[in-house]
C-alpha cells in the first residue's frame, strides 16, 4: 500500500490534513506547530533538523493518517 503523507510534503500542510500528526510530530520531537520553519520546511527537512529518524516518523504519521 502506497503512502498517505510523503517525505516532501510540507510540514504545514499535513498538520492541517491530518490534525492527529501534530501528536505524532511532537512525540518525535518536532514542536512543529509553533516553529516558523513549518511554513516552508517538508517532513524530511524538518525531520533532519532535528535528528530524528525519517522512516520512523513517516512510518508513524502513516500509520495515524490512515
Amino acid at each position: 500500500m502506497e503512502d498517505i503523507i510523503t517525505r516532501d510534503m510540507g510540514i504545514m500542510e499535513v498538520v492541517q490534513k491530518w490534525p492527529q500528526s501534530v501528536k505524532i510530530l511532537t512525540e518525535f520531537g518536532m514542536g512543529c506547530i509553533g516553529c516558523a520553519a513549518a511554513h516552508f520546511e517538508n517532513i524530511e527537512q524538518g525531520a533532519s533538523a532535528h535528528g530524528i529518524d525519517v522512516d520512523a516518523l513517516m512510518k508513524a504519521l502513516n500509520e495515524a493518517a490512515k
